[in-house]
């Protein structure tokens, strides 16, 4: 019963990232109109830039074509599976949610890429001219915080080895 409790947690915490990465995406393009503006300061560390963004994770993997396009689809579609899979394996809570984070952000970029042919990025964290991140939206947040955290845990909560085991080694 509770790995079903850790499913439902982790696939709502997906569908809700998804949710809220198209609306936020929904709400640059049609009623910002972002694409045109190209620019609106919100703060003066932060403004909302449009990117279209048509590779992976800091700009690896740029599908230059339709058919890289389609493949990089497929990738990426291909991972987002293998997250799923695992999510639904998963017996820790926590890792449940960070998955689920994972796989909603991973299915709101592929659906961008099968609209639009890119992911649309608009979220711009600056310092001056220093920007620590690249232009990023909702799903690259969830997937960022996903994955440190089933890094953190991972790290975090090592079993110790059995001290018969050490004296073996």
């Amino acid at each position: 019963m509770a790995d079903m409790r850790h499913r439902i947690a982790g696939f709502a915490a997906a569908a809700s990232i998804f949710a809220a990465d198209q609306a936020t995406k929904w709400a640059v393009i049609h009623p910002l109109d972002l694409k045109a503006k190209g620019l609106v300061t919100l703060l003066p560390i932060f403004d909302l830039r449009w990117v279209e963004n048509f590779g992976v994770s800091m700009g690896f993997l740029i599908a230059g074509s339709n058919s890289e396009r389609w493949l990089l689809v497929g990738l990426t579609a291909l991972i987002a599976s293998c997250v799923a899979v695992w999510l639904w394996r998963e017996k820790q809570r926590v890792d449940a949610i960070a998955l689920g984070l994972v796989l909603g952000g991973a299915l709101g970029n592929i659906l961008d890429r099968v609209r639009f042919g890119h992911v649309v990025d608009f979220l711009d964290l600056h310092f001056g001219n220093w920007h620590p991140f690249l232009v990023f939206n909702v799903a690259d947040a969830a997937i960022t915080i996903g994955v440190l955290l089933l890094v953190l845990r991972a790290v975090l909560t090592r079993e110790k080895k059995d001290p018969a085991e050490n004296a073996n080694a």
